[in-house]
């Protein structure tokens, strides 16, 4: 398949990618839907998003949902690893099931995460269960007190960079 570089977008891609992140079609066909409004066939335009995902261009296709409303349990968590233990430490929390991503930081609290459970209980029975891992030193749960959720969608039309 054809590398494609963000520079290397052409309109189609773009009005693609503008379609993806603003009014993904809820249809049992998306891609039929998405291929008759940029004038491609279904599979062209599958090809066409499969190419932008090997690219890099696109990372996730997905829903988003409000866990809360769905009666589930979310927190950020800040660990504090020893070095030599830290990859270890990322793997196992990786593999749990309610975490959405971690990450390394440059910091005293080096590993961080974001953990989603069906309920309180499950979510502290996880949290004590990470705190015992080899390794962590200090683990703070930090949820959230207010819920700020700001929409991002990117302009890739070619005459803009706007956020739209």
């Amino acid at each position: 398949m054809t590398q494609i570089a963000p520079h290397n977008l052409t309109t189609i891609d773009r009005k693609i990618l503008n379609m993806i992140q603003t009014c993904f079609p809820l249809v049992p066909r998306p891609y039929a839907a998405i291929a008759e409004e940029v004038g491609l066939r279904e599979d062209e335009a599958l090809a066409r998003v499969v190419a932008l995902q090997e690219a890099g261009i696109i990372r996730r296709i997905g829903g988003i949902f409000d866990s809360q409303k769905l009666g589930f349990s979310s927190t950020l968590v800040a660990l504090t690893v020893e070095e030599d233990k830290i990859e270890k430490v990322a793997t196992v929390v990786s593999e749990l099931p309610g975490v959405t991503h971690n990450y390394q930081r440059q910091h005293e609290f080096n590993l961080w995460f974001t953990l989603l459970a069906s309920s309180a209980q499950e979510l502290e029975a996880i949290l004590t269960m990470v705190e015992g891992l080899p390794g962590v030193r200090k683990l703070r749960n930090l949820p959230a007190l207010k819920l700020f959720k700001i929409g991002v969608n990117f302009n890739m039309s070619e005459d803009s960079n706007a956020l739209i």
